[in-house]
């Protein structure tokens, strides 16, 4: 087995959120956080602190950092409800990002619609209006260019808060997690990861490799696309779609490009094997990893955290 591989499927297992976290739950009325009793100790998590910011800073807009180690100034709000998609989770007020990636979406669940026959997208988190590290879920998602969609097609109806917060994605991946199921995997899911795929700016879509296996075997005509689709742990519910550094933006840090190739040869043994598919419990419970804290983040996101709040609004 590929070294090389074996390590980033660790490094990947240590970054991923846990499988159902996209389906966690709302809530109707959500709260307000306590205030911190010590906001300005460097000790204290990042995440405790972007958290706690319910509107975009009033900078220029600019993601700032790495996708897992960043922050995002000039947040522009996904409306909550469009012609082809509608934001699910909102007392999550993640439904924030680079405004690259608000057209992308809203011209992604057209194209979707038109290619898969779909009513539009159900689009779960984007980022948190300042960006930065989240309380809950995710590693990624912290400058505006990540977002996941739900593998539910948009019903051709208004959803209702209580079915945005509560109603769960489909799980379209077979109880073995050694393919997709047959009884909820449709050509429709292929059009629609295809066509974000297919979005010049989207650098990479992660799914779980059971979703890959299916575009494998199932993509015909050009399939230069399958490259950027990459397999990833959980993602069984969702696929995840992060786009490139915008062009000249020296603040934005750069993902290395996908490798070369489809993706569809011996690289997704790996995905398949016992020890991925049924790891044994470790003997000693993992040391907890330390929250980022501002220290870790670029120094900007100082600016971005303390900046007056600009305007936008989810609805």
């Amino acid at each position: 087995m590929n070294r090389t591989l074996i390590l980033l499927g660790i490094i990947a297992a240590a970054l991923a959120p846990r499988p159902s976290a996209a389906q966690d739950k709302g809530t109707l009325d959500p709260r307000p956080l306590p205030a911190l009793v010590h906001p300005d100790d460097p000790k204290t998590a990042a995440k405790e602190l972007f958290g706690r910011k319910t509107a975009p800073a009033a900078l220029p807009p600019r993601p700032i950092g790495f996708y897992a180690k960043g922050c995002l100034a000039g947040a522009e709000a996904l409306p909550i409800t469009g012609p082809s998609w509608q934001v699910m989770r909102l007392s999550r007020n993640r439904n924030w990002g680079a405004p690259q990636l608000v057209t992308m979406l809203e011209r992604l669940s057209a194209a979707a619609r038109k290619a898969a026959g779909w009513p539009g997208l159900l689009v779960g988190d984007m980022s948190q209006p300042r960006g930065g590290p989240m309380l809950t879920g995710h590693a990624s998602h912290q400058i505006g260019l990540d977002a996941d969609i739900w593998l539910t097609p948009m019903p051709s109806r208004l959803l209702s808060r209580n079915e945005r917060e509560e109603m769960s994605a489909t799980n379209v991946v077979a109880t073995n997690r050694l393919d997709v199921d047959p009884r909820v995997w449709t050509p429709g899911h292929l059009a629609v990861i295809r066509a974000a795929a297919e979005e010049p700016q989207v650098e990479r879509i992660f799914v779980n490799a059971a979703i890959k296996k299916a575009l494998c075997r199932e993509a015909k005509g050009f399939r230069g696309w399958l490259a950027k689709v990459r397999p990833m742990y959980g993602h069984d519910y969702h696929f995840h779609v992060r786009m490139k550094c915008p062009a000249g933006d020296t603040a934005c840090t750069a993902q290395d490009p996908p490798p070369e190739g489809e993706g569809c040869g011996h690289e997704l043994d790996y995905w398949f094997t016992d020890k991925v598919l049924h790891p044994k419990p470790s003997p000693l419970p993992p040391k907890p990893k330390p929250p980022l804290t501002m220290a870790d983040l670029p120094s900007t996101c100082r600016e971005v955290l303390t900046s007056p709040s600009g305007s936008g609004s989810a609805d």
